[in-house]
């Protein structure tokens, strides 16, 4: 056992090593494969469960059950955490996979609502909360089981490969979609052909399976059970027992808050910005991504190898500090390579949204089902859906909110006058803005994709220093014999939550001050929380011993 501990930086793998990577770090893609797979077939499964609603409603209700997925993931590390750290590593998530593989499958089979009614929308929804618990309980288990099985010395690059499988699972879900769309007529592919890549999920189930059944016990986790030093309460002695909890408390708000938006903010944020605000047209945007993930995934097991060198908390906090520094100038770049038009417009014709600032609301809208129905809502949410920066100006009390463009002013309208007057202003508002020179989207001619995708690569690249080593650093943190539970809450809180609802944030505060970057607070006071509270609390742990 004491191999387990010694130092293996003049080390090659081993084969049982290489195994041990191999099928948790496989497992782990499978399971983020079948995660993405609903975002990214949002639209069909609007159609085929939502049904009964109008277009707009069934595509919100299909967010919800998104969201609800994100929602419960730091249950699933309570529920799979505990597990863990009571009957083992193996186990626990081989239950996880069987949960996630078995659920995603049966979506492919599902009948619609035209067939079961409202069935068909609950089961939905249920196997999509069945999604997240899995997830919820896997991430942890990957990670413990790897940094349970490397050697001192070599924990941090042995756990970065578990730190690349939400981009490959990513990758993969995208390629198999897209040969499903090649391979099939749009109509079969809208009608049957979207299941397809649910129903590929068995497959990838089973080889998962069948190479984790190969695996033993984690050797840590073995060798405290034969000396009986396992906990009876995991969650007890992590959370209630101040100790344990106040690391729980600090790995959350000086690590994964800060890890996980400047994750989300490198990965979802920025495609979010290019297709929302800068009007790049989605295909187009999804390949600069793609692009820059693919530069810049192997930079995981970079910075994950240099932390066992110098240190984890070194590179996470540096990578905080920069997104910190620099999220403003880079997304403001981005403006200037990919859609110059808007950029010249903001400086030639600004525009104003006058209001009765009790009129304006916070649009805070996680899951798609609140309404803003007052006028200066109204007026604001056009111009954001058109990507157009604006600012704000206080009107008298009870005043309808207007928008003026240039010299021209143009009214919104009470909520009680929308079914009339909701298409007329909607439209004034996109002749006002494109005579103004405000591009209804990015004129793909003019947009500088080298510059583009090294701005995004760039980020990509911050994603790896939080990202790579973070797996090390939480395992180190807790002792065995409630590991699992431990690094499990803090990890998903900050990715389900503070991460998983950052689109939602950053388009309220945009929506609410006009300025097409204020978003970026989100990220950047996170980060900048965690930069401070880790840099003063959090120790290094790379020389630290993981056996008790």
């Amino acid at each position: 056992m004491a191999t387990y501990e010694m130092a293996g930086s003049a080390r090659t793998l081993g084969g049982g090593e290489k195994l041990v990577i191999f099928a948790s770090s496989l497992g782990t893609v499978f399971e983020w494969y079948d995660f993405y797979l609903y975002g990214s077939l949002a639209p069909n499964i609007s159609k085929q469960f939502f049904s009964a609603v109008n277009p707009t409603a069934a595509f919100i209700f299909t967010l919800l059950a998104f969201a609800a997925g994100f929602f419960v993931r730091p249950f699933g590390a309570l529920v799979f955490g505990r597990l863990g750290d009571l009957v083992g590593r193996k186990y626990t998530f081989l239950v996880t996979i069987m949960i996630m593989g078995l659920s995603t499958t049966a979506v492919a089979i599902l009948p619609g609502y035209a067939s079961i009614g409202i069935v068909a929308p609950v089961l939905l929804i249920g196997l999509r909360l069945f999604q997240g618990l899995a997830l919820g309980g896997e991430y942890g288990g990957a990670a413990t089981y790897v940094a349970e099985h490397a050697p001192m010395g070599k924990r941090g690059i042995f756990t970065s490969w578990i730190q690349t499988t939400a981009t490959l699972g990513l990758f993969l879900s995208l390629l198999v979609i897209i040969a499903c769309r090649l391979s099939l007529a749009p109509a079969d592919f809208d009608a049957w052909g979207w299941r397809v890549p649910f129903g590929i999920s068995l497959a990838l189930l089973a080889i998962s399976v069948w190479i984790r059944l190969k695996l033993d016990e984690s050797p840590v986790f073995k060798r405290m059970k034969e000396e009986g030093k396992g906990s009876h309460a995991p969650l007890t002695e992590s959370f209630l027992h101040w100790g344990n909890a106040k690391v729980v408390i600090l790995a959350l708000v000086g690590l994964t808050a800060g890890q996980a938006v400047v994750w989300y903010t490198g990965q979802f944020y920025a495609l979010f910005f290019l297709t929302q605000t800068l009007k790049v047209d989605a295909q187009t945007a999804q390949l600069l991504i793609a692009a820059a993930l693919a530069i810049g995934t192997p930079f995981f097991l970079v910075f994950g190898g240099l932390s066992d060198r110098i240190g984890r908390k070194p590179i996470i906090m540096a990578g905080c500090l920069l997104a910190v520094i620099t999220y403003f100038p880079l997304f403001q770049g981005l403006t200037h390579y990919a859609n110059p038009a808007l950029e010249a417009a903001q400086a030639k014709a600004p525009v104003t949204v006058i209001a009765d600032p009790a009129d304006c609301s916070f649009q805070f809208n996680p899951v798609g089902t609140a309404k803003f129905t007052n006028s200066c809502d109204v007026a604001k949410a056009v111009l954001v859906s058109r990507g157009v920066p604006y600012e704000n100006q206080a009107a008298a009390a009870g005043a309808v909110a207007q928008i003026k463009i240039g010299d021209q002013v143009i009214d919104a309208y009470a909520a009680a006058e929308a079914k009339d007057k909701a298409p007329v202003f909607t439209k004034a508002v996109g002749d006002a803005v494109g005579a103004a020179g405000y591009p209804a989207k990015a004129d793909p001619t003019r947009i500088d994709y080298v510059m583009t995708t090294l701005l995004l690569v760039v980020m990509v690249l911050y994603v790896t220093m939080v990202y790579g080593p973070i797996a090390a650093l939480l395992v180190e943190l807790f002792p065995t014999r409630i590991r699992y539970t431990s690094m499990s809450l803090p990890y998903h809180i900050g990715n389900g939550w503070f991460g998983g609802f950052l689109p939602a944030t950053s388009f309220a505060i945009v929506a609410s001050t006009g300025n097409i970057y204020s978003g970026l607070w989100y990220p950047i006071i996170v980060a900048a929380v965690t930069f401070v509270v880790g840099m003063l609390f959090v120790p290094e742990t790379k020389d630290r011993s993981i056996i008790d």
